[in-house]
């Protein structure tokens, strides 16, 4: 069986308050399946950046590497930088099987749980 990885990737900010979210996400990432290591990466302004983080899960055995765009929407970032960004990943390790899913914004299942979030009463 292939070692799999994740890779959480988000905008970034200044603010290191901004990041706790992504790394509660890759936490429950983490106590859902222990076997998979997972990593936030950042497209500005916070570390790591997308490149560093998949090096890291390489060096560490990855073979099987899932790159997650934690965007709401899809913008300039998701339509052009990022596809770049794969293009650079797939062409430093192409031992290993890289895939992107698509935005979180376009997941139906995330749709309807801030639906119900918005419709929950306070």
């Amino acid at each position: 069986m292939q070692q799999r990885g994740i890779i959480l990737f988000a905008h970034g900010s200044r603010d290191p308050l901004w990041r706790l979210p992504m790394e509660a996400v890759a936490a429950q990432v983490a106590a859902t399946d222990p076997q998979v290591q997972v990593l936030c990466a950042y497209l500005e302004l916070t570390q790591p950046d997308l490149p560093s983080a998949a090096q890291q899960l390489v060096a560490q055995g990855v073979q099987q590497l899932t790159v997650v765009p934690l965007f709401l929407g899809v913008g300039k970032h998701v339509r052009e930088d990022l596809p770049q960004l794969m293009d650079g990943l797939r062409q430093a390790h192409p031992g290993v099987d890289i895939v992107l899913q698509p935005s979180v914004g376009e997941n139906p299942e995330l749709v309807a749980l801030l639906a119900r979030i918005a419709l929950a009463e306070v």
